[in-house]
């Protein structure tokens, strides 16, 4: 094709409103680099703040360019690389300054370990989009997706701020936990997802008021609420393994 053909190619006109959801990605993005400045400079918990804003602005992207209709691959791309560092770079990295620098060796290679999970876990799920609309998609996520993970991995940051600095686990017990998190992202363990959650209208204002209630106890008691969060969300995994897991034995 030669330059006037490139020359008189129609330009397509978007609205505005529909770069909002690349616009939340890159926000995402700034939250999580931030998050390690904070860590560097020995304020982890606002890093711990930050990764959850990074996650919560996650939710939001792309549910937003569905309801404006503003999907591209472009937008899908970014929000993948933006999930890697916010959720496998950063909170290693926190991690690290936080509790690891004691043990270099050791706590890098969790570090190393941690990101790559993370990485294989988006790859894997960037795939699975892909599938055609003949195949069956499952209902839940396979492996624990990549925020959850990184709320996951925070975990002993939660059991220190919140019971005091006697409660911090060493390096070695960090690292481990940060390799069980990542080998949690590339299982094929079933998770749950809120996606195709359905509930009866008489039931909405239980949720509405269940949900205001854990925004109060975030803001109040944030680090008891967020471990508590963790175990419950370790045990819906553990639920949600056994029950697949019997259906599996039934078939055989």
């Amino acid at each position: 094709m030669s330059d006037d053909d490139h020359a008189q190619a129609p330009r397509r006109r978007m609205h505005i409103l529909q770069l909002l959801p690349n616009l939340i990605s890159i926000l995402a993005l700034c939250s999580g680099l931030t998050a390690i400045r904070m860590a560097v400079e020995g304020q982890f918990g606002l890093s711990v703040g930050l990764i959850g804003l990074a996650a919560a602005l996650d939710g939001i992207d792309g549910r937003l360019a569905r309801m404006l209709k503003s999907e591209s691959a472009i937008g899908a791309e970014l929000d993948s690389l933006c999930d890697l560092v916010n959720f496998g770079v950063t909170p290693a990295l926190v991690l690290y300054y936080w509790g690891m620098r004691a043990d270099t060796s050791l706590g890098w290679i969790a570090v190393l370990i941690y990101a790559v999970c993370c990485m294989l876990r988006l790859a894997r799920f960037n795939v699975g989009q892909r599938v055609s609309d003949a195949e069956e998609k499952p209902n839940g996520f396979v492996g624990v997706p990549s925020p959850a993970g990184a709320m996951l991995a925070l975990g002993p940051i939660y059991l220190t701020y919140a019971f005091g600095p006697e409660l911090k686990p060493p390096a070695f017990a960090i690292a481990i936990w940060m390799v069980f998190v990542g080998a949690l992202m590339i299982s094929r363990m079933p998770t749950p997802s809120f996606k195709g959650v359905r509930i009866y209208a008489e039931n909405a204002r239980f949720i509405l008021v269940g949900s205001v209630a854990l925004m109060a106890s975030l803001l109040t008691y944030p680090w008891v609420t967020l471990m508590l969060l963790d175990i419950v969300y370790l045990i819906a995994i553990i639920v949600l393994w056994r029950r697949s897991a019997k259906s599996l034995r039934s078939v055989v």
